[in-house]
């Protein structure tokens, strides 16, 4: 890594240099051309491809995208390219899955300083006010290549770069499947149809002969005591990641329960795959595939008798859509080269209390894998039950019941939540880097700049904070934030490892058949139904679920991309 003093002396060179040519490396300047010949000129969205820059007068070119290395396979974080006068340059680069099109920004041969849109804007809403001006207070400053193909870009503030031509490029996301059935958001690297699929196949209630469970699905997932469902549902696992070409390890283990008894657990699975460059370094992405046991020997669906109890069978949303998003990510990202060691696991007793995290982090990382750092881990527990579906009585309640997941029980669309930590403080931020990344990802290449809101509890009490600010925010439909109680899995890394964590998930409480019998796909799909509801678009709840299942597996394997190039450390 960059050390900071040799940055700042990079950019006080840039900032005495700026005045003078505008561009570093070129004793002239042309000026900037529109002149960029893109091919091809329309896109394929969600997708690495090979797209050709071409000039008739040398320029420079920003592309504020992830590329991927020619020479090593790693994904980049943003370019800058020099192009000479009638040169072609070559790029395999990924246009953003849920935007329209991609921004090039054109510039003078050699250009240094370039500006760039805020973290919770859209480049086309920072074209719109007038950023391709170049008179914000801050930029990206140039960096040349180390170690890499291409140079890279620094975001700094008190950097004002100047004008630039925009260069836009349309892309299109075409899939051969309906829009009823999902179409909008079923085709590229990773798409929602297949994780839907995935989870589909996980949760298929179709009776058969099948001794373990009776379901063509994988029912019955309660870790412990060596429960045959359990071990069935993790050879299944096992079988699907070895297929992709990583190396799988079952961690088994036992735990100390409160009479000091030593209980046989199940067991996690992780599946590896090694980096090219900084191997003793892991990125994690994790989800629980045990789902709640029942209380008592009788299952009962709260529809049937009209109250809720504990238990499920096939744990729809809790949490075999994590388990589905975690495996579909592990199979696009098997044939990618990373400077670190990508790990997939999926833990085992969550549900008795983050059991096989805790275990990992504590004891097969820090005992048994000393020289291993953990740097950034990605949660996935629980998703589909969230905007741009959901349930609920309109708004306008002024006194709203709210659960003890902090969100009103009444809420007509309920938010997609990007929790954030560790952060123990509910009036600040405390982990910016991350905060900042997921919003940078979710503004633009999700298209959500106008559904997000990054949440902070000023002037509010930590116990109200969270829903207060949401109130006052006109209820966002999809929130960042810092969660002061982590209640899942990513607890165990903030906790054990100090690692700074990001998850993605949508209600818990108020969803009817959170931890019951009925959490079923078909009951998230009549969730997320929104014909004839009279608020939002009007999809069926196969297609609310697709698109939800998208976005939050597209933000994962994006956040991924970034932090494999630059990691981001726990500010506190």
């Amino acid at each position: 890594m960059r050390s900071r003093a040799s940055t700042a002396l990079l950019l006080v060179v840039l900032m005495v240099s700026a005045p003078l040519s505008g561009c570093f490396g070129e004793e002239d300047s042309d000026p900037v051309s529109t002149d960029l010949s893109v091919n091809p000129d329309v896109m394929v969205a969600g997708s690495f491809q090979l797209v050709s820059l071409s000039a008739d007068e040398r320029m420079s070119v920003y592309v504020p995208y992830l590329v991927k290395d020619p020479e090593t396979g790693f994904v980049q974080n943003t370019t800058v390219v020099d192009i000479g006068r009638g040169d072609t340059v070559l790029l395999e680069m990924l246009a953003p899955p849920r935007a329209g099109g991609v921004f090039l920004l054109v510039g003078e041969y050699g250009r240094g300083h370039w500006p760039v849109r805020a973290q919770d804007e859209s480049w086309g809403t920072w074209l719109s006010r007038g950023g391709d001006s170049g008179m914000d207070d801050h930029g990206a400053i140039r960096v040349p290549a180390n170690n890499s193909t291409f140079d890279g870009t620094e975001v700094h503030s008190m950097v004002m770069p100047g004008p630039v031509s925009v260069k836009f490029v349309p892309s299109i996301r075409q899939s051969s499947v309906s829009m009823e059935e999902g179409g909008a958001h079923s085709s590229g690297m990773v798409h929602g149809r297949v994780v839907y699929e995935r989870l589909y196949e996980l949760s298929d209630p179709t009776d058969t002969l099948d001794p373990v469970d009776g379901k063509a699905g994988y029912f019955d997932r309660w870790a412990g005591q060596g429960n045959p469902a359990y071990e069935d549902a993790a050879q299944y696992i096992i079988g699907e990641l070895e297929g992709f070409g990583l190396e799988v390890i079952a961690h088994r283990y036992e735990y100390t329960d409160i009479m000091n008894v030593q209980n046989p657990e199940a067991y996690n699975i992780c599946a590896y795959k090694w980096g090219s460059v900084y191997p003793d370094e892991w990125m994690v992405f994790g989800a629980h595939f045990d789902v709640a046991p029942p209380a008592n020997a009788v299952l009962l669906d709260p529809h049937i008798v009209g109250f809720r109890t504990y238990g499920t069978r096939a744990g729809a949303y809790d949490n075999s859509a994590g388990t589905s998003m975690v495996m579909e990510t592990a199979r696009a990202l098997a044939d990618f080269e990373t400077r670190r060691t990508m790990v997939f696991c999926l833990w085992s007793g969550e549900e008795g209390g983050k059991r096989g995290s805790d275990y990992w982090t504590d004891y097969y990382v820090k005992e048994d894998n000393p020289q291993v750092t953990v740097m950034n881990y990605i949660n996935l527990d629980m998703a589909g039950v969230n905007w741009p579906g959901g349930g609920g009585a309109p708004h306008g309640d002024p006194d709203p019941e709210i659960d003890e997941d902090g969100y009103p029980k009444d809420s007509e669309v309920w938010p997609l939540r990007v929790y954030i930590g560790p952060g123990p403080n509910h009036d600040q931020i405390d982990q910016p880097g991350m905060v900042g990344l997921s919003n940078w990802i979710g503004s633009d290449a999700l298209g959500l700049e106008e559904q997000m809101g990054t949440l902070v509890g000023t002037n509010y009490s930590a116990d109200t904070w969270k829903t207060n600010v949401w109130l006052d925010m006109d209820r966002p439909e999809v929130i960042v934030y810092e969660d002061t109680t982590a209640r899942s899995d990513h607890a165990s890394f903030q906790d054990n490892l100090g690692t700074v964590t990001i998850g993605f998930g949508g209600l818990v409480d108020g969803y009817w058949c959170y931890h019951q019998v009925c959490d079923t796909l078909e009951e998230m799909e009549d969730w997320m139904d929104t014909t004839g509801k009279g608020y939002g678009e009007e999809n069926t709840g196969v297609a609310n679920v697709v698109n939800s299942l998208d976005m939050i597996t597209w933000w994962a394997m994006m956040t991924f991309f970034h932090c494999d190039e630059e990691p981001i450390f726990n500010a506190l």
